[in-house]
């Protein structure tokens, strides 16, 4: 497996209702941050997100965050 394509240069910041989420590891879903099924054949797999409470959550898009799914500033050193 190689490393995930950059998916974006900032987050995607938000109020987020409760429920599940399916958070792209690719890079590669132009539904960022969340997976669209384009890394079919990659040997990525979306990771799953619960939100037991809505939540304000700044999701992370470059993939390079150590937090992931959430962004910890890492699309700055880009």
């Amino acid at each position: 497996m190689s490393e995930a394509k950059i998916g974006g240069d900032k987050p995607v910041v938000g109020l987020f209702d409760a429920g599940e989420y399916y958070y792209c590891t690719c890079g590669r879903s132009a539904s960022q941050p969340f997976c669209d099924g384009s890394h079919a054949g990659s040997g990525f797999t979306p990771q799953k997100v619960v939100l037991e409470d809505a939540k304000r959550c700044a999701w992370c898009t470059c993939k390079r965050s150590a937090t992931k799914p959430f962004c910890d500033g890492s699309h700055k050193n880009l």
